[in-house]
Order: C-alpha cells, then structure tokens, then sequence
C-alpha cells in the first residue's frame, strides 16, 4: 500500500507523527530490535522530523535497517561496563544502536551527576545516534545541564591538506531555560552536517556555495559531487579543530574509533566503531535551581530585546526555532520528500507491513 500523497512533487506530504513513528518502530521490530527500543529509535528519527531536521529523521531508516541486516549493528543493544570511577564511567557500546546506547549513558550519567554535582561517561563502540539534542534535552527537566558528543566518520580534509580524515564530529548543549522552552544546541563541525547535503540529494535541489568542494578540490553546488568530495569546516582553521578536539574526547579517550576508521551510518558493509563522552552538570551543585532559571529568562530576555536585523523577524535563542517548528508540525503533520516517501513504501512491501497508517 503506497503512503498518501499531497500537492507539488516536492516536500508536499504530510504525515501524522504518531503514525510515522509507530511505522518506524514496527519495521526496526521486524528487523528484530526489541520493542521498547524500536520505539525509542523511532521516536528519535521522527523528532528529528519534528524539528525540522530532516537530514536526521526518519530518512535514515533505510539505511538503519540495511545495517541491522548486515549485522555490522546488532539488534539487541548491550552495553558492557569498563570501568567506573566514581562520577566516570566508560562503556562498551558492543556495536548495539546508537539512540539505545546514547540514552541509556545520558540517563546513568544524570544519575551520577545527582549524587556527585557533575558527572561523565566515556562510550567506545556505538553506532551513529541520530540528532544529539534528542538527549541533551533529557536533562534539563532535571534541573540539569547535558553536554553531548560524537565522533564521526571522515568528512573534511585537516587544515591544509586534501584528503578527507576528519568527521563532521558533532555536539550538543541542553540547559534549562526557566519558563522558556529548553536552551537546545545541536551542530557539526563543519559549513553543514552531511545529513543535509544527503537531504538535498533526496530532494533533487542543489546546495548553497560554501559547503563543500568536490573530488578535485573546486566549490560546487552539486548535492552528488560534494558527496563524493570534501565538507568544509565552519569558521575555517576553528571548525577543524574544534573537531580534532571532539574525536580526542570522544574517540581516542574512549578507546574507539578515531580519524578514519570511523565509519558512517549509510555504510552497510563496516562496523562504526564511533565513541561518544556525555559530561553532565547537576544545577543545584553549582547554585539554587530557581536563580539559574532566573539568570536563563534575563539571558533569553536579553538576546531578545535586541532589535532584529534586516530580513529578520526577530531573534531567537538556541533550541527556539525547533520548538516552533514542532509546534507547527504536529499540527499540520511532517513534510517528507518524494525519495523518503518512496524509500518507507519500499520498506512497507520489504516488510509487508500496513502503511494505510502513514497519513496526516
């Protein structure tokens, strides 16, 4: 059964989010992941959607599922205590899915960070786990601050030279934000993480100049040629060493992965081999949970009173844009291009199953 389709050949169908993810969670099931985490994976995937990072939604369930069938990423997550110390812990990972591991390690370390005010955990082999502020955002509630990172596979050249080494290696910061919606930021190291320029390819359009330089060095705007060449880092030289710095804290330290041995979520034929550290902050170690708060609103106030720049509305804080976005989307429901609606109805008759579920 083919999924509803909605106005322009582009980005024009909508679908439900509750019917989305529960799609999602029944074919990571079929694939034989067990159901509480097919549905935290799923749910990861269509938040992503949520908040209109597409490049991390539900898109990648394809290859997700590509990956659980070559058995490079094992169905069933279990996790392997190396050592703890303490607020410090390092996890093996065993090759399990990236959101299971991530959220399992982000909920430990906020219990560390309750008994001890600050707390770290150190993860070697994982899998990619999708958008990184899907687990910052668990702290805050808590009254606490999560920082999350990943290393990833090679994406950008180092500084000066010309064959891709480095990942987009990307990171989040989750803090409270009072009676605002979370201070939520998610970013990679380079113009933009590869997800997007993947978004691009499935969309049929082409990518800003600035992003990256195909095979042979030159700029392009070709979603295909940037693929197959280099992402550029953010801000130059600091973009490239802000990731250098991340794959030591995530990779080297962990005792994964680094550099390019790190391999990516749409290669179905190799291990990941990716690490992650989460560092969380419990508030109230630091000062009284209802001055932060307070000191967050006057922040927030602050950067909004600032007068907008031409062509702008208004300014916005970290974590804003995506609570809107949500807001919108589960009304009107998610905005899926015609490549990812086609890659869910092939998975629909892979799996046989029922798709009459996927409409807005």
């Amino acid at each position: 059964m083919e999924f509803e389709r909605r106005g322009s050949a582009n980005r024009r169908h909508r679908i439900a989010a509750g019917n989305l993810a529960g799609f999602a969670a029944a074919a990571l099931s079929s694939a034989g992941v067990p159901d509480e985490d097919a549905r935290l994976v799923a749910d990861s995937l269509v938040q992503a959607d949520l908040w209109g990072h597409e490049s991390h939604g539900v898109m990648r369930l394809s290859s997700c599922l590509k990956r659980l069938a070559s058995a490079v990423m094992r169905a069933v997550t279990e996790v392997r205590v190396i050592s703890e110390y303490g607020a410090v812990a390092v996890w093996d990972g065993g090759d399990g899915l990236g959101q299971v591991i991530a959220a399992r390690a982000m909920r430990a370390a906020m219990q560390r960070a309750a008994v001890h005010g600050v707390s770290a955990i150190s993860v070697r082999n994982s899998n990619h786990y999708g958008t990184a502020m899907y687990f910052t955002r668990m702290a805050p509630p808590q009254g606490q601050i999560a920082l999350l990172m990943t290393n990833a596979s090679p994406a950008m050249a180092p500084w000066g030279g010309t064959l891709a080494t480095v990942g987009t290696n990307p990171w989040s910061i989750g803090a409270p934000a009072g009676r605002y919606p979370p201070l939520l930021l998610d970013i990679a190291n380079t113009s933009v993480a590869r997800g997007k320029i993947l978004l691009a390819r499935q969309q049929g359009r082409p990518i800003p100049a600035g992003w990256a330089v195909d095979r042979m060095g030159e700029p392009t705007t070709d979603p295909v040629q940037a693929l197959a060449g280099l992402l550029l880092p953010m801000g130059g030289h600091k973009g490239y060493g802000i990731a250098v710095m991340i794959d030591v804290l995530a990779g080297v330290l962990s005792g994964s992965s680094y550099a390019g041995a790190v391999q990516g979520p749409y290669q179905a034929e190799r291990r990941s081999g990716c690490g992650h550290l989460l560092v969380v902050l419990n508030i109230s170690a630091f000062m009284p949970l209802q001055e932060f708060n307070a000191r967050a609103e006057e922040l927030i106030r602050q950067l909004k009173s600032v007068p907008a720049a031409p062509g702008c509305g208004e300014v916005l804080y970290p974590g804003e844009p995506e609570a809107r976005f949500e807001e919108r989307a589960r009304l009107e429901g998610i905005a899926l291009p015609d490549k990812t609606l086609a890659d869910l109805e092939q998975i629909a008759r892979t799996t046989g199953i029922a798709a009459a579920g996927i409409r807005a």
